[in-house]
């Protein structure tokens, strides 16, 4: 049987590509290594606990020990790297967090896979590795930095980011990159645009402007509302990053995007029209240092090479992530409550 590792499993994303992989890789065992911070939530992933070919192990990628227990006692194949601090927010009040679990713990894992991976695992010249490894780094489209009125990140775009978020994440790129230029790991980094849909934390936009509405409270919009997004949906980012772990040619980046770009303010009204919400909600607020006012992704690397496609369109996306989002109150609750942390 073959083993993924998957970090950051009891998150957003990472929740979303384990449900989708145990249904269709039945016979694939899946290792969710999860530290447990603010954004992990074990409730993400209910239904699937008594899976025989799932397993969790509460641990911090940090933590050089506990991964090489992982690898060792499980003979992981391939790991799917998501386990970030990810909110930009966050990054401008506390970069150091940022820093060490984004650079730090991507580092103790391609350290952790090229020890177990390696033929010869001490000859730093050597680079032959056991058959069918890899690993896959998910990072984002924000290391590009912003975008003016036109063009698309393509992914010979130069690295330029903006915040403390994005600066790390290009870290870890970059590190991922240069274990595979020295030591011949095998490897894929994809960057995708921004995520929707089920089991997204509160504190981001789509979540929190349905939520709010859904209260009667007020819809905080950053500066003019303006920012420009590329918006793809969960379920159409787990199969593209499932496509490039299975098809993906080794040392290549690809781009993720979903073809729909948004300003900010037109999703909050979007948000508004399905909830039966009022405008009279939306406060502009003062709007947050570096912040970038246009991402879009050029996406056909992945389409042309590897027959990749999102799925989804917008239209429908926002749709069905409203209703979840109405019909999983009780989850959302227990997040803004913050009970999850303790049950």
């Amino acid at each position: 049987m073959k083993t993924l590792l998957v970090t950051g499993g009891a998150g957003f994303i990472g929740s979303n590509f384990i449900r989708m992989m145990l249904v269709k890789y039945p016979d694939c065992r899946i290792v969710n290594v999860d530290a447990l911070t603010y954004a992990g939530n074990l409730k993400n992933l209910r239904g699937i606990e008594k899976n025989p070919n799932y397993v969790f192990v509460k641990a911090d990628v940090r933590d050089r020990k506990r991964m090489d227990d992982v690898f060792a006692e499980y003979g992981v194949d391939k790991v799917v790297h998501f386990a970030a601090e990810s909110h930009v927010d966050r990054s401008i009040t506390d970069p150091e967090v940022f820093l060490t679990t984004n650079v730090l713990g991507t580092q103790v894992l391609l350290d952790t896979a090229k020890k177990y991976w390696k033929t010869e695992p001490d000859n730093n010249h050597s680079r032959e590795y056991k058959p069918d490894v890899k690993y896959l780094q998910v990072s984002t489209d924000e290391v590009y930095g912003a975008l003016g009125k036109d063009g698309m990140f393509t992914e010979t775009t130069p690295i330029s980011p903006n915040s403390p978020y994005s600066a790390s994440k290009a870290g870890a790129d970059l590190l991922v990159r240069a274990y595979g230029e020295t030591f011949g790991l095998p490897f894929n980094i994809t960057r995708c645009s921004n995520n929707y849909g089920p089991y997204q934390f509160p504190e981001k936009l789509i979540p929190l402007m349905i939520h709010n509405c859904l209260r009667g409270e007020p819809l905080p919009i950053y500066g003019d509302g303006m920012q420009i997004r590329d918006w793809l949906h969960v379920s159409d980012h787990c199969e593209a990053i499932d496509t490039v772990l299975t098809k993906g040619r080794p040392g290549e980046v690809y781009n993720i995007g979903g073809n729909n770009e948004k300003a900010n303010i037109d999703i909050v009204r979007l948000i508004i029209s399905q909830t039966g919400a009022s405008e009279s909600l939306i406060r502009y607020v003062a709007d947050r240092p570096g912040h970038d006012r246009r991402y879009a992704i050029d996406n056909t690397k992945i389409t042309a090479h590897l027959g990749w496609k999102p799925k989804y369109t917008f239209e429908k996306g926002i749709h069905e992530t409203i209703n979840w989002y109405i019909d999983n109150k009780d989850w959302v609750e227990n997040i803004i409550s913050g009970d999850y942390r303790t049950n």
